[in-house]
């Protein structure tokens, strides 16, 4: 069943209309296809097949594979939406390679495009997927008869898909949740309870000990506690009795304590 029909559709069934496609009787069946399938019934594969491939059809089907993709950008899961644009994708291939209009390198450089953009989305970089959207293009244009008209329908598909995602963003207020997966979005910030180390502001004003030369970092001791310190400047000796004036973060800032008895 699944053969080229290069032979076997004339050429004038190829650009018929999608109307006339589907009023096509199956009693207008060329005696060579009759002959090749034994049946009259292959006249509805042939007008399937050479409706896949009518210049009408082409860019709906690659509106329709390209806006799946795109509404499953918005879907935590894959879902309907995706299923239906991978289908569109297939049927616009499985219709020019059974036509002979393309070969099956063409459905797997497609295929290994798609691959490449989604590895794109996990691995660092951008020539991934710089690659994988030449291979896409180059798929479309390698199974087209004419250039022009490839061109014309993938821009029509672009055109919506992207007007489908800004409605999406700009109309409903929807998140693209495919890449969440993939981003970080998570805030550490100290409303979130996060902090970046712990704020000893309970030293301000404590009485501490030189344990080293303070140079002017160094370390003090409070008690058994022992704390890396720094001076505002100066140079304070071992031992030297302290007071701790300021904390900033993991900065904590010490004066003599006889600086502060004169005072």
């Amino acid at each position: 069943m699944c053969r080229k029909l290069t032979s076997a559709i004339p050429t004038q069934r190829l650009i018929l209309t999608p109307a006339l496609i589907f009023i096509w009787l199956p009693t207008d069946v060329s005696a060579s296809i009759v002959e090749a399938q034994g049946e009259a019934g292959s006249s509805f594969f042939d007008s399937f097949i050479a409706f896949l491939v009518h210049p009408l059809v082409i860019p709906i089907l690659l509106t329709i594979g390209f806006l799946g993709l795109v509404i499953e950008l918005f879907t935590p899961r894959f879902g309907l939406a995706g299923i239906v644009g991978i289908i569109a994708f297939l049927l616009y291939f499985y219709g020019h390679i059974v036509a002979g209009l393309a070969g099956i390198g063409t459905f797997l450089l497609f295929a290994g495009g798609i691959v490449l953009i989604l590895l794109e989305l996990v691995l660092p970089g951008g020539i991934l997927g710089l690659f994988g959207f030449a291979a896409v293009l180059a798929s479309f244009f390698m199974s087209a008869v004419d250039f022009v008209h490839i061109g014309i329908s993938l821009l029509i598909a672009f055109t919506i898909s992207i007007l489908a995602c800004m409605v999406m963003i700009k109309v409903f207020d929807k998140k693209m949740k495919f890449f969440k997966k993939f981003i970080l979005t998570d805030s550490t910030n100290t409303e979130s309870g996060y902090v970046s180390n712990q704020n000893r502001t309970e030293l301000i004003g404590k009485k501490a000990y030189a344990m080293t030369d303070l140079r002017p970092s160094g370390t003090v001791t409070i008690g058994d506690e022992r704390i890396d310190v720094v001076t505002e400047g100066g140079f304070i000796v071992k031992d030297t009795p302290v007071k701790i004036i300021k904390v900033e973060g993991s900065r904590i800032v010490v004066r003599e304590w006889k600086e502060i008895d004169n005072e």
